[in-house]
């Protein structure tokens, strides 16, 4: 009577200490320097490694803060990424359940008459209130089932269902991955808006200075003091400021654009202040620590060593593909002619059986399957490889990036104030008649377009910081926490 409970058991125990040819899981070697390039700030005062700084304490300009938690909460392609990873954890916990039987409840009633003269035998006899020229005979049955469970003696459905669990994994880096990737776009977009508003505010400025040196030269040019030479090189300054003008603002009303996208829709009105791009606590200074480090820190990295386990486990499940696949089904139950006495033990029935299914001839099905597998992995290798690549180049970019532009904005900042020395003496010479407005004409615009190269360096510089926080896969405790 207990037959079948124990040999289910005994399956269980067996499939659980089954064998298993995956082959041992060993990490590539990453094809990087071992440090990262010289010069490049490290063991600067307060510099912190990127990990151990969220995103929130990382940014120093509360707008951005607040942008960035709008865009983690309303991001479109955001909530696709979260949505995938719901979708690959719901097929690992299909797979899964394969390596447990699957257990049917079965109950049912039933009633057939046959006539006497039908049977085999005479005298036939009613079963239940048939009539003397018929048989009647009523069944009730009652019990559960277990249809065709594999006995993973090889690991074959053990390896399926950890592939699925490192797919599902390599999903949930995807999702860290580009979570990170976001909270870098909106803050490289918002820093380009921010330079674009402080341009246009510089271009405003130098617009209206050169409107009102225009309608100067004018007077001068209607009193016969200066020639239309003069005037028209006055035009050609007002022209230029309005060009520039014109196209900051087209750039800037796209990136704002932009923004609106990723932070999933139009903002609030009352966002906090924002700082200045010379502000020097916009973020905090990050220490890049050692190139191995990415390959813990990264998510893309991890994410390439997941789905590189996961391979891994299918070359497993391909091998156990040359080996025979045994299958069990067992019922276990009652069945009777009366309802009353269905639930006895007179009544008690089983029933188990076992099969196996040894491959012979597949023509080569079976060997291309490894094939397969292991080309998929020798793929996942490279990929894996290319990602720690990657990685490190982005890296030491942001941290040469950081160290040229300090010295080109200083250098930038010293040019700025050359030009406006050089435009301040012009302008004297001209009103005392010692030059041609030429000369004007040539320093205005030449501290016109060092202002905004300023400007323009000062920004991208603090992209690179933004660039380099996301290169060392920063924010770390962000994407444990809510967001």
């Amino acid at each position: 009577m207990h037959k079948v409970p124990i040999l289910i058991a005994l399956a269980g125990a067996t499939a659980l200490a089954s064998c298993n040819f995956a082959p041992a899981y060993r990490q590539p070697v990453a094809p990087i320097s071992a440090t990262f390039p010289q010069g490049d700030g490290q063991g600067q005062a307060g510099a912190r490694a990127a990990t151990d700084i969220g995103w929130r304490d990382y940014f120093g300009d509360p707008r951005l803060q607040a942008l960035i938690a709008a865009a983690l909460a309303n991001n479109r392609d955001l909530a696709q990424s979260v949505a995938r990873v719901a979708q690959a954890r719901a097929q690992y916990r299909i797979q899964d359940a394969e390596r447990l039987p699957q257990v049917d409840l079965q109950a049912g009633a039933s009633r057939s008459r046959t006539p006497l003269n039908s049977l085999a035998f005479p005298g036939g006899s009613s079963g239940s209130g048939g009539s003397a020229d018929s048989f009647t005979l009523n069944q009730f049955t009652l019990g559960a089932s277990v249809s065709s469970f594999e006995l993973d003696f090889w690991g074959r459905v053990r390896n399926l269902s950890e592939a699925q669990r490192r797919e599902y994994l390599a999903t949930v880096e995807a999702e860290r991955a580009f979570r990170l990737s976001l909270i870098g776009q909106v803050a490289a977009t918002y820093l380009q808006i921010r330079a674009g508003e402080e341009q246009i505010a510089l271009a405003e400025r130098s617009v209206t200075g050169r409107r009102e040196g225009l309608r100067i030269a004018r007077m001068r040019m209607d009193a016969g003091v200066t020639s239309t030479v003069d005037y028209d090189q006055a035009a050609l300054l007002v022209t230029q400021a309005e060009t520039e003008l014109a196209e900051l603002r087209r750039t800037t009303a796209q990136s704002e654009s932009l923004l609106t996208v990723l932070v999933g829709g139009p903002m609030a009105d009352t966002l906090p202040a924002a700082r200045p791009l010379s502000d020097p606590d916009q973020y905090t200074h990050l220490e890049p620590g050692l190139p191995s480090a990415l390959l813990e820190n990264r998510p893309d990295i991890r994410q390439a060593e997941q789905r590189l386990r996961a391979a891994n486990a299918n070359i497993g499940a391909a091998r156990a593909a040359f080996l025979p696949q045994i299958s069990l089904t067992g019922l276990l139950g009652f069945i009777s002619p009366q309802l009353g006495s269905l639930i006895s033990g007179d009544s008690f029935q089983y029933q188990a059986a076992a099969n196996a299914t040894q491959p012979i001839l597949t023509w080569g099905k079976a060997s291309a399957g490894i094939a397969l597998t292991k080309a998929q992995a020798d793929e996942l290798v490279a990929a894996y490889q290319r990602a720690a690549q990657g990685a490190f180049k982005e890296v030491a970019d942001a941290l040469v990036a950081r160290r040229q532009y300090a010295e080109q904005i200083e250098a930038q900042v010293r040019s700025v104030e050359a030009q406006r020395r050089l435009a301040r003496v012009a302008r004297l010479r001209y009103d005392n008649g010692l030059s041609i407005y030429l000369e004007v004409l040539d320093a205005e615009r030449n501290l016109f377009s060092a202002e905004q190269q300023l400007l323009a360096l000062r920004s991208a510089q603090l992209q690179s910081e933004v660039s380099l926080y996301v290169a060392l896969g920063g924010g770390l405790k962000e994407r444990a926490g809510a967001g």
